[in-house]
């Protein structure tokens, strides 16, 4: 097989606005066969706009796209998959409903709609031989993990001959091990001469999948590098313009009284099994508990059970001894708890309305805001000024429709409104899920803030750096249980991957005693 290189696409001055935005600046980028080019940015560096101009979901406002030298001109993404290009999205289009197959079936234009199932199948079953896709065609898309369900969309588009795939955010969703099968499933791909696009502003995921990068800083080129010549640090510092701390100074806990206490709490998930078993932790102001552990082992239950959005069928909450077992969602904001939940786009934010009224929703109900049964609006306008100013909130303006956001900016608006509600309790859930290393350096160091300040912190993320930089204890879930508590500082990551894999501390700690005597 002959794998030298040949240029898949070229685009040429692509410029997009948007209302106050400008998205894509005259901006070049060439993409070539056998190749995994990682588009790397900050969030709104314009990376998503310009893939969505390549898949055909845009139309740029100037320049050209070449497709093996001739000029191509797409209108929709039905033209820009006739010429071999598709893009998997961050957020999956599938009818959770319907199996594979079905899907597939969908996807395909009109001509390939008389097609019988058992062909679909047989061809479905090839290409996951071929690329070791590992997708069962007569499985319901709702019984696949994100990890399947991401295979089936990239069935989707070989089944209909792309040559030139585009993904966003393809890790953002999946566990260690699914972003290896990922990295393994993308390399066969430019084996066999596809050109593959990853938008990403995962440092690691650059340099662990990408043949070359090319770095975008508001809607422009800024470098174009092949991965081997280059390092994480001057990665970082190219997106966002200054050095990194890749590492942020963490001072010494200085806990005080016990603010939340969960009690021996047992729970249900969606599914009608066991999500929390026996589950018990104290967390005390000035202190980050850590809750570490594989997505799916009672962490997002953990939170929405404290948080209300969950009902517990055993034991108990308490906040500053308050018990808030079983409360409503506006009775535990009144207790003082705040939640950044792990969906901010479905559960964390009212995406059409403006930035303004999503960072007053907590405060309405309250003075200055409030003043009798009468909403002032100047007060508004000065309380959401303040937010956006501390918490540097990037916004064209206050009215801003908040869907118009990057991600990081969208993180920044909730975390700037749950810690102006909360009375010294945060949950946070995977804050810095998504977000490029700036926004993510800049949620820890505000997460670290609110710590000095006397704020006790429940942190659940999945990103084990993230846990152990920022908690002052950890513990691990693991069905639904707790394996174990463990400090940061004392225990290795060998120990709490093992915890993560259903070990218990005890057990770990045992043998370690007898390999130590032996």
């Amino acid at each position: 097989m002959n794998k030298s290189k040949t240029l898949a696409v070229q685009m040429r001055g692509i410029t997009k606005h948007f209302p106050g935005i400008l998205a894509n600046d005259n901006i070049d980028l060439d993409v070539y066969s056998h190749e995994i080019l990682a588009l790397l940015g900050e969030n709104g560096a314009g990376k998503t706009t310009l893939m969505n101009i390549l898949a055909g979901l845009y139309k740029p406002d100037a320049g050209q796209i070449f497709l093996k030298g001739q000029e191509v001109e797409f209108h929709s993404p039905k033209d820009a998959i006739t010429h071999g290009i598709g893009m998997v999205h961050q957020h999956f289009m599938l009818v959770e409903s319907l199996s594979v197959t079905d899907n597939i079936i969908l996807s395909l234009q009109s001509s390939g709609l008389n097609m019988h199932t058992s062909q679909v199948k047989k061809r479905i079953q090839e290409l996951s031989k071929q690329y070791h896709l590992l997708v069962d065609p007569d499985a319901a898309i709702w019984q696949l993990s994100v990890g399947e369900q991401q295979r089936v969309e990239i069935m989707r588009l070989l089944y209909r001959g792309a040559d030139i795939l585009i993904l966003d955010e393809p890790t953002a969703v999946l566990t260690p091990d699914e972003a290896t099968d990922l990295s393994k499933i993308l390399r066969k791909m430019t084996e066999e001469g596809k050109a593959v696009i990853l938008i990403t502003h995962k440092l690691n995921e650059v340099t662990a999948f990408s043949d070359r990068v090319t770095v975008l800083r508001a809607g422009h080129v800024v470098s174009n590098v092949l991965t081997k010549e280059t390092t994480k640090k001057e990665l970082a510092r190219l997106m966002v313009g200054r050095d990194i701390l890749f590492r942020l100074e963490k001072k010494k806990c200085k806990a005080g009284k016990a603010i939340l206490e969960v009690e021996h709490i047992h729970a249900i998930n969606d599914k009608g099994l066991p999500a929390l078993v026996d589950v018990s932790l104290q967390i005390c102001a000035g202190e980050i508990l850590g809750v570490a552990g594989v997505a799916g082992n009672g962490q997002r239950e953990l939170a929405e059970v404290i948080t209300g959005l969950r009902s517990l069928t055993k034991g108990k909450v308490l906040v500053n001894g308050q018990n808030i077992t079983n409360s409503t969602p506006f009775k535990v904001i009144n207790a003082g708890i705040s939640h950044v939940p792990g969906d901010r786009i479905g559960v964390g934010l009212a995406s059409n309305l403006t930035v303004s009224d999503n960072l007053v929703m907590k405060a309405y109900r309250k003075p200055p805001i409030v003043q009798g049964q009468l909403i002032k609006k100047r007060s508004i306008l000065q309380f959401v000024d303040n937010l956006i100013k501390v918490f540097q909130i990037k916004t064209p303006s206050s009215e801003t429709p908040t869907r118009l956001l990057s991600g990081g900016n969208q993180q920044r608006l909730i975390l700037a409104r749950e810690i102006t509600a909360s009375q010294g309790m945060l949950i946070a859930v995977y804050p810095s899920r998504g977000l490029d290393v700036g926004a993510t350096e800049s949620v820890r160091s505000i997460l670290l803030e609110q710590r000095e300040h006397g704020a006790a912190i429940l942190l659940i993320s999945e990103d084990l750096e993230e846990i152990t930089q920022l908690s002052d204890r950890i513990i691990v879930m693991y069905e639904g249980k707790i394996m174990g508590i463990v400090d940061p500082d004392t225990t290795n990551l060998e120990t709490i991957s093992l915890m993560m894999a259903g070990q218990a501390l005890s057990t770990i700690e045992k043998h370690g005693e007898e390999k130590t005597i032996a």
